[in-house]
């Protein structure tokens, strides 16, 4: 159902159009599509999406209920937790998703700018998640 709840926010229907770009299943519930475009997205246990960069403008993510992991290229991943916030430069290759035990959601906040736009790369592989804790 679209109108439950797992946070402050409705979960959404699921998320169909970008399906591709995730492992498992996640919800989008878009909050605002012009100006500054806003969405809640809800990961089911497990759920995360492909590596991927924001050319140009960058990304927020305030994480908002569940437990989940940020991770850069290069880098550990971050567990993420309520009240979280996440400051995502423009062309950081990046991924972000659910922990493998607790559903996760988040408001990304899209930063406005000429040009901008979304690379989607590889998966974040099972052998690669499975290290989270």
């Amino acid at each position: 159902m679209t109108g439950e709840k797992f946070g402050p926010f409705a979960r959404g229907a699921k998320n169909d159009a970008y399906a591709q770009y995730f492992i498992g299943q996640s919800y989008l519930n878009m909050l605002t599509t012009s100006g500054v475009v806003t969405a809640n997205v809800t990961f089911e246990p497990g759920c995360r999406n492909n590596w991927h960069i924001h050319h140009k403008g960058g990304q927020i993510l305030l994480v908002t209920a569940g437990r989940g992991y940020y991770q850069e290229w290069g880098k550990e991943p971050q567990e993420l937790h309520p009240g979280d916030v996440v400051n995502i430069a423009p062309e950081v290759k990046h991924w972000h998703g659910a922990a493998p035990d607790s559903w996760f959601a988040h408001i990304a906040i899209e930063v406005p700018a000429d040009g901008a736009k979304n690379e989607w790369c590889e998966p974040v592989g099972d052998e690669e998640y499975s290290k989270l804790a």
